[in-house]
């Protein structure tokens, strides 16, 4: 044991056992771990899983209507939250950013564990190549070179849907107000909402893809059968933009009142060109503030050079003499 321990040190330096021994719990990790998800599923869960997707039974014969081809099908339970209020958070962020589809919080944290083991292992090995042995290896550089890259791969999946999101609502927020005085038009020349929906949609999808997009989906799903207020209602959660909350309520409440859908359409967007006008005004205003600092770092040490270093030279010189 004192001869692993010297070899150990003298290869990887003071640390050396502490790598080693954290080498092999991630080797073991590793190797047990397609073990704990490959779990044998229960016959009764199976049945129901297939009794979901649309498995007939007929004359003895089972018939498909609906086949699933997913391949983190049966990691599922790994991969997604098991809270509900979790899973319908992260849901809901995934909408806001424009991910649709039915898997896409399974492939969500798929991508958060397989970033985050993936960059651990090339933390490590880098720090074992090129770290390991070192004069000035401390615990805490240790920590940082194999923990620091696993961190950064869990959180990259994370800050990537809050930026799209982010960037996905500025962009409705942005067209909005467009759209708003496109669907007037069309109402006011004797289109239905539903016809004005697809016609705005289709309008404005080259400047704004996100919100035309939204529209779409409104259309397809009145098309579909289900209920307008419901759909107007899933369009203003997924947007997740004040404004267009507030024009699903204003729709909603001239429906259930029986009110003129072009008059109210006509005060709203009046009211969204006013926001869009303060917003730039908000936007105008914030910038020589912004730009202050900037312009204090640029200007004042070169006028201090121009200013003062013609006296300097000029006291330097006298001390010399």
């Amino acid at each position: 044991m004192e001869f692993l321990n010297d070899l150990l040190t003298g290869s990887l330096g003071e640390f050396g056992p502490l790598i080693a021994v954290g080498g092999l719990g991630l080797v073991l990790i590793l190797a047990t771990l397609p073990v704990l998800l490959n779990k044998k599923q229960d016959p009764l869960d199976k049945l129901r899983q297939e009794n979901e997707r649309g498995v007939v039974h007929k004359s003895g014969k089972r018939l498909r209507t609906k086949q699933t081809n997913n391949k983190l099908e049966k990691y599922k339970d790994f991969l997604e939250p098991q809270d509900a209020k979790e899973y319908s958070a992260v849901r809901l962020k995934l909408l806001q950013a424009g991910y649709h589809t039915k898997d896409a919080v399974r492939y969500f944290h798929f991508a958060q564990f397989a970033l985050g083991i993936g960059a651990l292992v090339l933390g490590v090995i880098y720090y074992l190549l090129f770290i390991a042995g070192g004069q000035d290896v401390t615990t805490q550089k240790t920590l940082m070179y194999m923990l620091g890259p696993g961190l950064v791969g869990y959180m990259a999946p994370k800050y990537w849907v809050t930026k799209r999101q982010q960037q996905r609502q500025q962009q409705i927020q942005d067209g909005f107000p467009d759209a708003l005085d496109m669907m007037l038009v069309c109402i006011e020349a004797g289109q239905s909402l539903d016809q004005s929906i697809i016609r705005v949609a289709n309008e404005i999808r080259p400047s704004f893809p996100a919100l035309a997009d939204e529209f779409q989906l409104v259309s397809f799903e009145i098309k579909a059968g289900k209920d307008k207020s419901t759909v107007l209602r899933d369009m203003g959660e997924r947007c997740g933009v004040q404004d267009v909350s507030s024009f699903v309520t204003v729709l909603i409440q001239s429906a259930t009142f029986g009110t003129s859908i072009a008059d109210a359409l006509r005060v709203y967007a009046s009211e969204m060109r006013d926001k869009r006008v303060m917003r730039a005004e908000e936007a105008a205003n914030k910038l020589p503030t912004k730009m202050t600092l900037v312009t204090m770092t640029l200007t004042v040490p070169p006028l201090l050079i121009i200013l003062v270093g013609p006296s300097v030279h000029g006291i330097t010189k006298l001390s010399v003499q």
